[in-house]
């Protein structure tokens, strides 16, 4: 089986190389800049023509959407349980992948692009105060549901790594997160696992490559 991973540093393509690498799957990347316009070249577009990454390329054939990869991952490699074995607690796990997937992040993304949601001229810092007012509650309830725990279930998941990649993504727009404090020993205890430290690695070398030839 060849795996192909169309990966685009600090979007949520992060998601799929961490569980591709916790489940231990042998992949490639093809790194795609997304800052400029990759992800509108006619090649891109015939994988995935809605213009954004992750793709997860299988034997040839792609698949878009983060949840969709990480229940795909997740099924093909179950000695990593990244949905755990439990049914019952498997469907908690995609419950809460979906959250991430379209609460989280919609309201994370304002603080990259604002003018995407608003063509007011200098409404800009609007958009964002009033995304980030969403945000703030979206991390205090994963902040309770941290209260006391590891991982957001009884073991690691792929709901963890959809979550690390929120709250990257979060304080690399320097917002002010330091009420979420479960939300940060999260992402402390993610940052050591050596899946994340290959992440890091890799975006570091690609963020490199991409400024030299910029």
């Amino acid at each position: 089986m060849k795996l192909q991973l169309f990966y685009a540093p600090q979007t949520c393509a992060t998601v799929p190389y961490i569980t591709l690498t916790e489940a231990g799957a042998d992949f490639s990347t093809i790194d795609v800049n997304s800052r400029t316009g990759d992800l509108k070249k006619p090649e891109f577009l015939k994988l995935n023509p809605k213009h954004k990454v992750p793709v997860l390329v299988i034997d040839g054939e792609p698949l878009t959407e983060n949840v969709a990869i990480q229940i795909w991952i997740a099924r093909q490699f179950p000695q990593a349980k990244l949905l755990s074995a439990d049914p019952k607690t498997e469907i908690k796990v995609i419950s809460l992948m979906a959250w991430c997937a379209s609460g989280i992040h919609p309201h994370l993304t304002p603080n990259a692009r604002p003018a995407n949601y608003c063509d007011l001229p200098g409404s800009e810092e609007s958009v964002k105060r009033v995304a980030n007012v969403m945000l703030f509650e979206d991390f205090k309830i994963a902040d309770e549901l941290l209260a006391g725990r590891e991982w957001f279930f009884d073991a690691f998941t792929a709901a963890d790594a959809y979550f690390y990649w929120c709250f990257m993504r979060a304080i690399s727009f320097k917002l002010d997160l330091a009420a979420f404090k479960h939300c940060h020993a999260h992402y402390q205890r993610m940052l050591v696992r050596p899946s994340v430290q290959k992440l890091i690695e890799h975006q570091k070398k690609v963020m490199a490559e991409f400024a030299k030839a910029a």
